[in-house]
């Protein structure tokens, strides 16, 4: 006779997975594709998930991590990602001739744009972010070198020394933790009282919507599963945030074989959650996986209601080809 599953409840927090501008980037490739057929080349990852990146290599996409990968003279596209490049990879692309698509997600190119206007006003540019991370050598790589100081911590905030005190303004990274870049802002303001701000929350309403919902769910459940990759910034603040919202175990993982079952395998409460470059498919590949130990009860916490769209780079657009 077989024995009965345990109960397991689930919370889902809501919103999860894909935002606005991970579905632009992915649709682009799509789009691309379907437009001129295969091969088209992609400058990094598109978005930080190895099962999209995978699939979109099914389809004839090939990722590069440099310019010079990609055959001189193709007239295939050759698409940015969604973490936005350094101007010089645009001023590359068009000397070698490259038919260049940018799928930088548009509230990246907001924090360019603000880069660029501080400095233009004769402002030191403070970065909020971390070192390595793409979207950051993109947003440094707006500037010419020295003109953007990069602030990871908030030790680095209580010990950054600018040129000019009283001239200065700074940027985040989309993808950061809301707690931890409030701690940066909070000292560098005490410590430079006139140094400006952006006009509009820097950090994106897809990282903020699902660290709220994450903070919500954690302290209600024994453990947490955030989907997602090592790589992607914005799912591991939400493991972050999981934790510092008083959930005993929070892991990030990327596939359902990835789950440590001595962890998993005796509670009664989970919380389920991915980061904004996570499909839904891999977040019911989990649950399936949990189904097969537990009887799952599922409920779905909702945070809050998202309903933007960004409409693909001009290139790819419907009326583009005629």
């Amino acid at each position: 006779m077989t024995a009965e599953k345990p109960v397991l409840r689930v919370l889902l927090c809501a919103p999860r997975g894909f935002c606005a501008g991970v579905v632009r980037a992915i649709d682009a490739v799509e789009r691309a594709l379907e437009m001129y057929g295969p091969p088209v080349y992609v400058r990094h990852e598109i978005v930080h998930n190895k099962y999209v990146v995978e699939g979109l290599k099914a389809k004839g996409a090939v990722f590069v991590e440099e310019l010079d990968e990609v055959p001189a003279g193709t007239a295939a596209p050759v698409i940015f990602s969604a973490h936005g490049v350094a101007r010089s990879v645009p001023e590359d692309a068009a000397r070698r001739n490259f038919f260049a698509i940018d799928a930088t997600c548009p509230l990246v190119t907001k924090v360019h744009r603000e880069a660029t206007v501080h400095y233009k006003r004769g402002r030191e540019v403070v970065l909020i972010g971390h070192a390595g991370h793409p979207e950051v050598i993109g947003t440094m790589g707006q500037l010419p070198d020295g003109a953007v100081s990069l602030v990871e911590t908030a030790e680095q905030a209580r010990l950054f020394q600018p040129r000019d005190p009283l001239n200065l303004a700074f940027t985040t990274q989309t993808t950061l933790s809301i707690d931890d870049t409030a701690e940066i802002v909070a000292i560098l303001r005490e410590r430079f009282p006139a140094m400006v701000a952006p006009h509009k929350e820097d950090i994106c309403y897809a990282t903020t919507n699902r660290q709220e919902a994450v903070k919500r769910v954690a302290p209600e459940v024994d453990a947490m599963i955030v989907v997602g990759a090592p790589n992607s910034s914005n799912s591991q603040r939400l493991r972050e945030a999981a934790e510092r919202a008083g959930c005993r175990h929070a892991a990030l993982v990327q596939r359902a074989g990835e789950i440590d079952w001595e962890r998993f395998g005796a509670i009664a409460s989970l919380g389920v959650s991915a980061g904004a470059s996570a499909p839904e498919v891999l977040v019911e590949e989990i649950l399936d996986a949990f189904a097969t130990r537990y009887t799952l009860k599922v409920e779905t916490v909702h945070n809050a209601h998202e309903d933007v769209f960004f409409p693909l780079p001009r290139q790819l657009r419907s009326d583009a080809a005629e």
